[in-house]
This record gives structure tokens, C-alpha cells and sequence, in this order.
């Protein structure tokens, strides 16, 4: 299920743990870590997509979590023209997603990276919130930086105040 400009729906999940890391799933196979994600199907709303693709990937059920928020609006990335299959050359550009801010209410014990016939993980961590995105493959880094930048505003206020890594604090600046 493709919009207008080419783009598919789809859903991305920023798991918390209770000390504000994110969970890292690794890719099968490969050497690339990602947030769980999945397309929406048709007649699925983004919040039935992210539960779904959250039971699928991670074999969470919805009362191991609660909801902290959502992006605003959708997120857009392209695909490279290599990565798309032949038959969708030319109608498909790429993801459209509506990113999930999610806090672990249970135990991590309750990841299942085998809940689905087709698993997407063979590993998983904790990483810290602001995780560095070299892991991450590259078409899709700057959507996963405007996802977690957006979706801090939402962190608890003394943990919302920490900067990246790579900005400088005011004591750095002689301030």
C-alpha cells in the first residue's frame, strides 16, 4: 500500500526501559541495529500497527507497555533505487513513518525476538537514548535522528535536559 508521492505507511517504536535506554534490536544476519518498525496494513490505524509489529518483532503484548507519545506528523525516508524491488522501480520511493514513544511496564524477560514465525532480530540491548546512528544503515539515519529528537520533549524533565553527545554544554563554552 503505496500514497500518492510513492511512499509506504509504516510505524516505528522507541522502546524506554525505566532508566531511559532505548532498545536495540539487531538485524539477522547483518551487522545493523534498528528500533522495531513494520508497515501499516490496510485498515490498521498507526497505533494497531505498532502494537502488532511490537508483538511480532519483540513479542511484547500492549500491557507490557505504555504509550509516552508520537511523532506529530510522518516521517519520511527514500529508499536507494538498489534496495527496491524491480517490480515497485519507478512507484516506490520509500517509508512514510509515525514514530511511537513506548516505556517498558514489564520485565525485560517478556522479549521474545521468536514470537513470529519470521523473526526480524537475532539480538537485542539497551543502548542509551541518544544511541550513535553508525549502526543504524545509512538511508535511514536521519529519520531515526528527527524521531528521537522529537520524541525527547517527552523524556521526564531532568532527563529531557540532557543534551547529545556531540553538542557542547554551557561549562564547555566557559559560560
Amino acid at each position: 500500500m503505496l500514497d500518492r508521492e510513492g511512499y509506504r505507511p509504516n510505524v516505528g517504536i522507541v522502546l524506554l526501559n525505566q532508566h531511559d535506554e532505548v532498545f536495540w534490536g539487531k538485524r539477522i544476519g547483518e551487522h545493523s541495529w534498528q528500533f522495531p518498525q513494520g508497515g501499516i496494513k490496510k485498515g490498521e490505524t498507526p497505533e494497531q500497527a505498532m502494537f502488532r509489529e511490537l508483538q511480532e518483532e519483540v513479542g511484547l503484548e500492549p500491557e507490557h507497555v505504555r504509550i509516552i507519545g508520537r511523532t506529530r506528523d510522518w516521517l519520511r525516508y527514500e529508499v536507494p533505487k538498489q534496495w527496491v524491488r524491480r517490480e515497485w522501480r519507478g512507484t516506490y520511493k520509500g517509508q512514510k513513518q509515525i514514530w511511537f514513544l513506548l516505556r517498558l511496564v514489564g520485565r525485560d524477560s517478556d522479549v521474545s525476538l521468536r514470537a513470529s514465525a519470521h523473526p526480524e532480530f537475532d539480538a537485542w540491548r539497551w543502548s542509551d537514548y541518544w544511541v550513535p546512528l553508525e549502526s543504524v544503515i545509512e538511508f535511514k539515519r536521519a529519520v531515526y535522528d528527527q524521531a528521537l529528537n522529537e520524541l525527547s520533549r517527552l523524556l521526564q524533565p531532568h532527563r529531557s535536559g540532557r543534551k547529545r553527545p556531540e553538542e557542547p554544554q554551557a561549562s564547555d563554552l566557559g559560560q
